[in-house]
């Protein structure tokens, strides 16, 4: 389980990331993080691989309390966190197999295990005939399939995904939301930092929307519907009214907007 217990986190003068979030996300949830840019979505990625420390309140991943890790043990930590990122940040020069290889040649697995993992993996991202090429040969779909089979390769617990859809095509970034998808099937955690509107409101997964860094709303089967926090009050308003529809509380967001 992921656990932000009253979580702040400022960047400096008055920049201020997070605000006081408490959030709970249970093992095998897939969950949307949305928002503005701005809004503290990437903030809370990096805290979860403790690529950054909160200023204020406690991050937690099952037993490890994410503060107290020491920075030569973050790399246990990331053996169960893997992260895809938007630029996919794939190594030029190494090929399709190299790159997905590597966080186990770091784990010093031998040969026979790095082969046999990374073939499963490719198979499961559907690059098995891709393995022998570099980066510079790949369409942006494949460099992302990539990306996820080196993050899933080991197989974490939890995958997050800072805007994996970014850089693609609609036909391919569905693709990639298809494989996030079956990922998630198989118990993975996936949490997703996204501005993709159709991707949130066509797939109604639990959705966390930010705002200047504070949690504005979280359900179950969310939509994207919030773009400022005059919206969003506007919106809290209306379900306040026994007698507004769903559609009446998304048509004032319209005419907000």
């Amino acid at each position: 389980m992921i656990h932000f217990d009253n979580v702040s986190k400022h960047y400096g003068g008055q920049s201020q990331a997070l605000s006081s979030i408490t959030v709970q996300i249970k093992d095998g949830d897939f969950v949307f993080l949305i928002g503005p840019s701005g809004a503290g979505k990437t903030t809370i990625l990096r805290l979860l691989i403790r690529e950054i420390l909160p200023t204020d309140g406690n991050v937690y991943i099952d037993s490890w309390h994410i503060n107290a890790i020491p920075p030569s043990h973050v790399h246990l930590l990331r053996r169960h966190v893997g992260t895809v990122f938007q630029d996919f940040k794939l190594i030029v020069d190494r090929t399709v197999f190299e790159n997905v290889a590597v966080g186990l040649e770091i784990l010093g697995k031998t040969d026979t295990d790095i082969a046999a993992e990374v073939d499963e993996v490719l198979k499961l991202v559907g690059l098995s005939e891709q393995q022998t090429k570099f980066p510079r040969e790949l369409s942006a779909g494949e460099m992302q399939r990539t990306a996820i089979a080196r993050a899933i390769v080991g197989g974490p617990k939890i995958l997050l995904a800072d805007e994996p859809t970014g850089n693609l095509d609609p036909q391919t970034a569905a693709d990639i939301i298809h494989l996030l998808l079956e990922i998630n099937k198989i118990g993975t955690t996936v949490v997703m930092a996204t501005h993709n509107v159709s991707v949130v409101n066509h797939l109604s997964k639990r959705t966390i929307t930010l705002l200047e860094g504070s949690i504005v709303s979280d359900e179950k089967q969310g939509k994207y519907l919030v773009s400022s926090r005059r919206t969003h009050e506007s919106i809290a308003v209306g379900k306040k009214h026994a007698g507004s529809t769903e559609a009446e509380i998304q048509g004032g967001h319209h005419a907000s907007t």
